[in-house]
């Protein structure tokens, strides 16, 4: 029997403040860390899919190491409370791949505990060469993520892509997919990333692109915009590279320009002052950097100058 409070209704028609839903959902320590008429309690911010002009939030989530755990509820309860977080929130797009461990075993139980499928923009990958072992790969997923179908599916690392892109398309014919897409994460194949989005019709391209990764923001990018083709960025902080190189070292006064507090929330606000770009997605299994990770989409974006200007600041740490 209801209570009468259902935070996931309250979040979707705004009845509830996001520091109230989280209270509800049990996530106290992470509703006070959003305190009011701060840039943390605005909503996150959206961008179009231009392939369909659907808005999405742009932090998502990545579940890469971070969702390769084990089953027992002592392992789950952490990231169960951080994915809980991230839908009430206003979190949408979660992304996994079958190259991540248990991650898709892992995500498809919480999912199943949290009720929250419907909410998300879920996205997975294909990593296996030739067109039989792709279908049962993403077979698999589907069964693994406990869902009838994938909102974007991609050919990740662009293995085996032209044996894949064909069969994501039936699959897209077929609803089992909405989006189909690419994916790398080296700028060492982006010659040849850049190769499949000039010979391919497809919806997202993600790819590494950070402070300390720009490379993709010279042509990749542009070339995507110019497809009609959504950008996710992943490896937001470099693989962890970026906070080694900030560790200890004070927030440049810049970071007031836009309402930074952390490294993280810079390093996120400088992919996404990249107005061509759709989505970051940081993985995490703690809520105070979920926290962080939240507030790099929200409020202002830094200008081409202030970026110019954050990157020396934090390559110079």
């Amino acid at each position: 029997m209801s209570d009468g409070h259902d935070p996931e209704r309250a979040r979707r028609s705004g009845a509830l403040s996001r520091r109230q839903v989280l209270t509800l959902l049990g996530l106290a320590p992470l509703a006070a860390m959003i305190r009011p008429g701060d840039s943390r309690s605005t909503a996150l911010a959206t961008r179009p899919i231009p392939a369909s002009g659907e808005r999405i939030p742009v932090i998502g989530l990545g579940t890469w190491e971070t969702f390769d755990i084990g089953s027992s509820d002592a392992a789950l309860r952490p990231l169960q409370d951080v994915l809980a977080a991230f839908s009430a929130a206003g979190g949408r797009l979660v992304d996994s791949s079958p190259m991540y461990g248990r991650a898709e075993s892992v995500l498809g139980e919480l999912l199943s505990r949290l009720g929250i499928r419907p909410s998300l923009i879920l996205a997975d990958k294909v990593w296996t060469s030739g067109r039989a072992a792709g279908v049962a790969q993403m077979e698999e997923s589907l069964r693994r993520l406990r869902t009838p179908s994938i909102d974007l599916m991609q050919v990740h690392n662009l293995v085996d892509v032209g044996e894949h892109l064909p069969t994501l398309r039936e699959w897209k014919r077929r609803g089992l997919v909405r989006y189909i897409g690419v994916t790398h994460y080296h700028a060492g194949a982006h010659a040849e990333v850049e190769r499949v989005l000039r010979r391919e019709s497809l919806d997202f391209l993600q790819i590494n692109y950070s402070i300390l990764e720009p490379e993709a923001g010279a042509r990749l990018i542009p070339l995507a915009a110019d497809r009609g083709v959504a950008v996710i960025a992943n490896r937001p902080f470099a693989g962890g590279d970026f906070f080694r190189a900030t560790r200890g070292r004070p927030l440049p006064a810049l970071a007031a320009e836009i309402g930074c507090r952390t490294w993280a929330e810079m390093a996120l606000k400088w992919i996404l002052g990249d107005p061509l770009v759709t989505a970051a997605i940081p993985a995490t299994d703690r809520l105070d950097h979920l926290a962080d990770n939240l507030a790099g989409g929200r409020g202002a974006f830094p200008s081409p100058d202030l970026r110019r200007r954050i990157s020396a600041a934090a390559r110079t740490a």
